[in-house]
């Protein structure tokens, strides 16, 4: 029922998160990240959407590695990428990315779309995810029906449905208030307390303070890191 909602929405079945993304593959990077702290990062805006793109496995790097879970994902093949960024990436957008037609649930399903589970088999998982970000009482609205800072709970929920390996959060209080800002960081610290890894890019140099481990990159080099 919800492929065919989707279908009905006019988005293709096998959409890839590439289309929300620029491609940037001019400039040069170097970076080492770990977990499981929490990271911020800060830097132009080309180089974010180039960091973006390469800690996502949306590009691969032309040189060196990019080890996530193990593997050097600049050695993995194309059906594989797709597998990871499913799996072991969770997205988090500045604008939200969610569905219009589909409900609150159903946005939060679409990742099992596109891996072996079974909808059904994980409503239970999906309700239970909502419930955990304040949103059980939203479970049939539309995203139009939403605040802000709602939307921007359903898009974590999204991100959570397949316990990633680590959560990449693009400027995901750009577009909201400073309260409802807040209370997002918020629920990202709780996340991150839980034992999660999450990657943080942002041009605020407050939301990057409240990272343990912060890395200001200029012209390509990494200028600043603290921890």
């Amino acid at each position: 029922a919800l492929l065919s909602r989707l279908k009905a929405a006019s988005l293709p079945p096998r959409a890839s998160w590439s289309s929300f993304w620029a491609s940037w593959s001019l400039l040069e990077l170097s970076v080492g990240l770990r977990g499981p702290p929490g990271i911020q990062i800060c830097a132009s805006w080309e180089l974010l959407e180039l960091i973006l793109n390469l800690l996502g496995c949306l590009d691969v790097p032309t040189e060196g590695s990019y080890l996530l879970g193990g593997k050097d994902v600049s050695q993995q093949s194309d059906d594989e990428l797709s597998r990871i960024r499913n799996e072991d990436i969770g997205f988090i957008f500045q604008s939200f990315q969610l569905i219009p037609q589909l409900t609150v649930l159903e946005n939060v399903q679409v990742p099992l779309l596109y891996g072996e589970s079974s909808i059904r088999e994980k409503e239970d998982h999906c309700r239970s995810i909502l419930d955990s970000v304040g949103l059980s009482h939203r479970l049939s609205h539309r995203p139009s029906q939403l605040s802000g800072g709602e939307c921007q709970r359903v898009a974590i929920a999204r991100s959570l449905v397949n316990d990633p390996l680590i959560l990449l959060a693009d400027e995901p209080t750009g577009n909201l208030d400073s309260k409802t800002g807040q209370e997002v960081l918020e629920l990202m610290d709780s996340l991150h307390g839980e034992g999660r890894t999450i990657i943080m890019i942002t041009h605020d140099q407050e939301v990057a303070l409240r990272a343990q481990r912060q890395v200001r990159i200029h012209d390509g080099l990494v200028i600043e890191e603290t921890s």
